[in-house]
């Protein structure tokens, strides 16, 4: 996506899981509005730093687990050490595997807990330690949740469970953290690297959806930027499924 013309020059965001994917596409899309940008991963520390050197503005990587809560109160530290502040939390990092939704002897305990721990408890401990700043900054916190916690779809049951978690999580601090702005996006289905294989589901979902096609990357980063720089925008849930809503 081209650039905002300096929209957040002089602001700071933290993109967790930016490595590749939505988290890299948005790590880009606010640098090219002016922002300087902390990118994370949780393992893939080659890719995570090839990202930040790749950005527009200075830019900062630093390796963390967001299931850990350690890291992820390292991870906001890094933030305000390396540039003094932090005006924008785009929380994307997450995890799943693909199971039969029918099969509940699929979803072992292991699988149900990583899940959550990921995506839920992740969330929650990089909001939380984040707050404090972007309350001083008057910031925003943009949650990378799915249309799998609008629908019983997607990966798993527990990515399902996980996702509605977020979107409550989402209404629930835009309502009582104030002056921070809490968004959330909800793609649908995403041609990422983690999808990569995934030929005939992404054939048979451009078969049925308005859109024709699955998402890209870039299609979910340009409705972060608009969750970052409406300033009218709270609590919002934003699906970005090409309508796929609409016929499942």
């Amino acid at each position: 996506m081209g650039s905002q013309d300096g929209a957040l020059a002089g602001k700071v965001a933290l993109v967790t899981g930016s490595s590749s994917g939505i988290g890299e596409a948005s790590a880009h899309a606010l640098a090219d509005a002016g922002a300087r940008v902390l990118v994370n991963s949780s393992s893939s520390v080659e890719a995570g730093q090839a990202v930040a050197d790749a950005l527009s503005t200075e830019s900062h990587y630093i390796q963390g687990d967001i299931s850990n809560e350690d890291d992820c109160e390292a991870l906001v530290a890094g933030a305000i050490e390396r540039f003094g502040r932090l005006d924008v939390l785009v929380n994307n990092a997450g995890w799943t595997v693909r199971l039969d939704h029918a099969d509940l002897d699929l979803m072992t305990n292991d699988v149900l807990f990583k899940t959550i721990e990921v995506n839920v408890y992740g969330t929650w401990w990089m909001s939380k330690a984040a707050m404090p700043h972007l309350k001083e900054a008057e910031g925003c916190i943009v949650n990378v949740t799915s249309i799998a916690g609008l629908r019983p779809v997607g990966s798993s049951l527990a990515y399902g469970m996980a996702k509605a978690a977020l979107n409550s999580l989402t209404e629930d601090m835009a309502k009582f953290q104030r002056p921070v702005r809490v968004n959330a996006v909800a793609p649908g289905l995403v041609a990422t690297p983690w999808t990569a294989d995934w030929d005939e589901t992404h054939a048979q979902l451009g078969a049925i959806v308005p859109a024709r096609r699955s998402a890209t990357p870039e299609d979910c980063a340009q409705a972060v930027m608009a969750c970052v720089t409406n300033t009218y925008m709270s609590g919002t849930i934003l699906k970005v499924d090409g309508g796929t809503t609409l016929v499942i």
